[in-house]
Parts: C-alpha cells; sequence; structure tokens
C-alpha cells in the first residue's frame, strides 16, 4: 500500500484510548493506522508527541454582523488562520439571519466570505426572523444542503423569538433531523435588572456583571428544555456559565432529553473580579452570559469530568478595543450599548490541555472527545472527528511538554488584545493538517488562502437517547390522535 504521508513514531489519542502507533495517509484520508508503517512519500517523525485529530471549534462568530450592527474583526482567512494555529483543522461558525433577510441570501453571503478559509468550515444558521417561507421552504433547503443547526436566542430585543417561535422553531427542526442550538437567558429579567442599575448610575462595565443574573440562564434554560421536550426535538445548550445551569442540564439528560450542552474556556479562566478594572479595561472581558466567580469554575469543570458537557468551545466573538468594535457607541457608552463577547479560539484548545490535561482534571481521551469527537457525533461531522480508515486526515500533534505564555501575536488573529494574556500553559500543537494537507508547522503557515473548504452535516446521531413523549402528544392517550 503507498501512502502520500507517513506520520509515525508517535502517541495515538483518541476518544476511546491512546497507543503507539503510525498514521497512512492517502488522497487526504486516512488509510491506515499500525503499529509501524513504510513507505510515505512524505514521512513526519511525530517524535514521541501526541498525535490526535484536529479540534473542530464549533462556535465561533466570524465575518458575521451582530443585531447591532458590529462587524467581527476577523474574516473567514484571519479566523482560520487563528483556529488553525491553536490545534483546529475545521469549524463551523454562525451564519446569521437578520430580521428582513431571507435564509437563501445570507447562504450566499456566507459561501463568499468562507471562500477564503484555510480549513474546512460549516455553519450554523442564527435564526432571528421565522416567517413561514424560512420555516417551510429556505430552512429545508438549507438542511437538504448539509446545514443541519441552527442557533435561536431567547434574548436580545432585535433576536429574541418567544416560547411560541421557538416551539415553531423546534418543531421544524425535529421534522428534519436538525438540531436547534439556544442561548438561554430571560430577557425580562435581564431588562428589568438593567432598568434598576441605569436609574442608579451604575453603568460601567463591572455592572454588566450583576445584570444578568445566574437565575437568568438558570430560568431559560430549563424553559427552553421544556419547549424541546414538548415536541421532543433535539436542543443544544450553548455557554452554559453557571452551576446551577450545568445540574439543569445533566438531570435532564439523565431522564432521557434529547439534550447537549458547552461551556466555554473563558467561564473556566476569568471571573467577574476581571472586569472591575481601570478605566474601560473591563469592557474587554464583557460576554453574554457573564464570566461568574471561582466557585462556579470549579462546578464547571465538575461537570466536564461527568460528560455533562460534550465540549469546551471558544465562542469566539472578536470585537476589538476601539470605535469598530467595543466602543462603537463611544469611548464611554454605558455597559448595555457595549459589543458582548471576547476571542479565543486560538486559546481554547491550548488552555483545555493545560489546565485539563496536564493539571489532572481530565484525561487525554477526554480532551480529544471535548476538542473533536462528541462535537463530530452531535452536529453530523460524519468524515471528521476521529482517527481510524476512511475518515478525513485532520491531524495535530501536540507537544505535551512545551510551556508558552499566551501573547497577542501568538493568536494570528485580527484583535488588538486576548483576555487571556500573560497566562503560562503547557502543551502546544506543532503540526496541524486538514485533509492531509499541513496548514500550520513549527508556528509556521504554510497553507494558502482558499485551501479549504465547505462540508455537508448529517442530521444528528440520536441513537443513545431516548426522547420525551408529552402526554398530550402520545396518540395512545390523546384518541389516536397523532399532532406531531
Amino acid at each position: 500500500m503507498t501512502f502520500d504521508t507517513v506520520i509515525h513514531g508517535g502517541t495515538v489519542v483518541t476518544a476511546d484510548g491512546l497507543f503507539k502507533g503510525d498514521l497512512g495517509i492517502r488522497d487526504g484520508r486516512i488509510a491506515a493506522v499500525c503499529e509501524t508503517l513504510q513507505g510515505g512519500a512524505r514521512r513526519i517523525d511525530a517524535g514521541g508527541r501526541l498525535v490526535m485529530p484536529g479540534g473542530i471549534e464549533t462556535h465561533a462568530h466570524i465575518a458575521q454582523e451582530s443585531s447591532s450592527g458590529v462587524m467581527s474583526a476577523d474574516d473567514y482567512l484571519s479566523g482560520s488562520i487563528s483556529a488553525a494555529f491553536g490545534g483546529n483543522s475545521s469549524f463551523i461558525p454562525f451564519a446569521a439571519q437578520h430580521r428582513g433577510q431571507s435564509v437563501d441570501e445570507v447562504i450566499a453571503t456566507y459561501d463568499a466570505r468562507g471562500s477564503r478559509s484555510v480549513i474546512d468550515y460549516s455553519y450554523h444558521l442564527i435564526i432571528s426572523d421565522p416567517t413561514e417561507t424560512v420555516l417551510r421552504e429556505e430552512l429545508p433547503r438549507a438542511f437538504a444542503r448539509g446545514i443541519t443547526s441552527f442557533k435561536v436566542f431567547m434574548t436580545y430585543d432585535l433576536m429574541n423569538l418567544g416560547d411560541g417561535g421557538m416551539l415553531d422553531i423546534l418543531s421544524v427542526a425535529r421534522a428534519h433531523g436538525a438540531i436547534t442550538m439556544v442561548h438561554a437567558e430571560n430577557n425580562d429579567m435581564v431588562s428589568w435588572m438593567n432598568g434598576r442599575l441605569a436609574a442608579k448610575g451604575l453603568t460601567a462595565p463591572k455592572y454588566h456583571a450583576i445584570s444578568r443574573p445566574e437565575l437568568a440562564e438558570e430560568e431559560a434554560i430549563n424553559r427552553a428544555i421544556q419547549l424541546a421536550k414538548l415536541v421532543d426535538a433535539p436542543l443544544f445548550i450553548v455557554h452554559v456559565s453557571t452551576a446551577g445551569g450545568a445540574e439543569i442540564v445533566r438531570r435532564e439528560q439523565w431522564n432521557g432529553a434529547k439534550l447537549y450542552a458547552e461551556t466555554c474556556p473563558h467561564y473556566l479562566a476569568l471571573s467577574r473580579d476581571d472586569l472591575d478594572r481601570p478605566g474601560m479595561e473591563g469592557a474587554k472581558f464583557m460576554c453574554s452570559p457573564p464570566l461568574r466567580d471561582a466557585a462556579t469554575q470549579e462546578a464547571l469543570w465538575k461537570h466536564i469530568r461527568m460528560g455533562t458537557f460534550v465540549g469546551v468551545h471558544s465562542d469566539h466573538a472578536p470585537y476589538r478595543y476601539d470605535e469598530t468594535g467595543k466602543f462603537l457607541n463611544g469611548a464611554d457608552a454605558p455597559y448595555p450599548k457595549i459589543a458582548n463577547g471576547m476571542p479565543g479560539i486560538a486559546a481554547r484548545l491550548p488552555y483545555l490541555f493545560s489546565e485539563g490535561v496536564v493539571k489532572g482534571r481530565i484525561t487525554p481521551e477526554q480532551f480529544v472527545a471535548l476538542s473533536a469527537t462528541n462535537t463530530a457525533k452531535v452536529f453530523g461531522c460524519t468524515t471528521k472527528g476521529r482517527i481510524a480508515p476512511g475518515w478525513d486526515a485532520d491531524i495535530a500533534i501536540w507537544d505535551p511538554e512545551e510551556t508558552r505564555t499566551v501573547r497577542l501575536a501568538d493568536q494570528h488573529d485580527n484583535m488588538d488584545y486576548t483576555p487571556f494574556e500573560g497566562m503560562a500553559l503547557t502543551g502546544v500543537p506543532k503540526l496541524v493538517m486538514t485533509r492531509g494537507q499541513v496548514i500550520v508547522e513549527e508556528d509556521k503557515l504554510v497553507a494558502r488562502e482558499g485551501q479549504g473548504r465547505f462540508f455537508g452535516r448529517a442530521p444528528a446521531d440520536l441513537r443513545a437517547t431516548s426522547g420525551y413523549m408529552a402526554k398530550e402528544f402520545d396518540p395512545r392517550q390523546n384518541f389516536g390522535t397523532e399532532l406531531r
């Protein structure tokens, strides 16, 4: 058997185990996994380092306008380069529909933007205007193309669909095997808190931390789950930031709901104290839901270990610390008018490896599951996220012992700050491949613009979930009537 590339002399790590072995790559796919392989037009010596599936980043805002009109700093070229330097070989950013837009128009826009990517990419849609045409015609067309996930919001006045809108969306998703992602915060709780703080003149960035209470997230997570259970639709809770929210997810998973969730590195690494920095520096650390406290960080790590979360994703929302981003509404804007979000696509996996694997919180196998394999299963990436014959040769070779201090220049994005600045992290991706093509090698970009490809995705793999049958939808208890 002939190979284009052989990776030899490494420790292969999968979600199931680790072993000494070699990989043979041909035509962009893994052709063989053996104890020893000869040949290869190119032979890459892993030197005893870890050979893992490349990360799949599934929560990133790339070349995306917010509902308030702020454009993210990264386009698909800079965003994909930053992702690759962070050990990712593919990503699934959001393609956002705003009020009045058709889904077809949105997809065409992001197809043009995505064509610059150096790694493979797909999209999650964001739906904010679910008209009958969107629900009955445009979303099914998107699903048929392999865009099998979309996100909705329970907060932000220009994005919030309300409970009825959520049920409409969830019903369509269930009918087509798609998965609904939800930003879960109680909009009225947040608005009420904002009003009380504004009345007292408390508008500095630090007050953002208390304007969006933990209860607002916990209530909305619970409500979103009950809405999804009513129609037995799969649901993905994004960026869980509270211990109570994580516990609700764990309980409902135990009860059989078709339910998945993630948390993010900034909720593990940073706290609300970071918003209380001099001047407007706290604006750099504003995100929604907001940063919490040390006790919450430990609780989230516990849920990572327990398997409550399928992944730890970056929620890369790159708004620069200037008038194009954070301060679009002025240098002294009150916190509700400061762009929410932080960059982190390059830091996600180095942080998770260092604070997780190196510090003994998770195993290397769990790292692979959290960074690639689980995500591939949930979001229907049928050729990615595993090291096995026939799968895409999306590979990352990591040095598990090299230590680096996080610096802005090493993030390779279009940002003017990183919230992880100065952190010493152990574990560095030294080589990243997408479909057998080297993208990053020894801290150098070797890819060309547009090298990445769009990939369609299958419906979520729901075989391990029993689902939920509301009595009112059960024909056996509802006079034989099928309402779904």
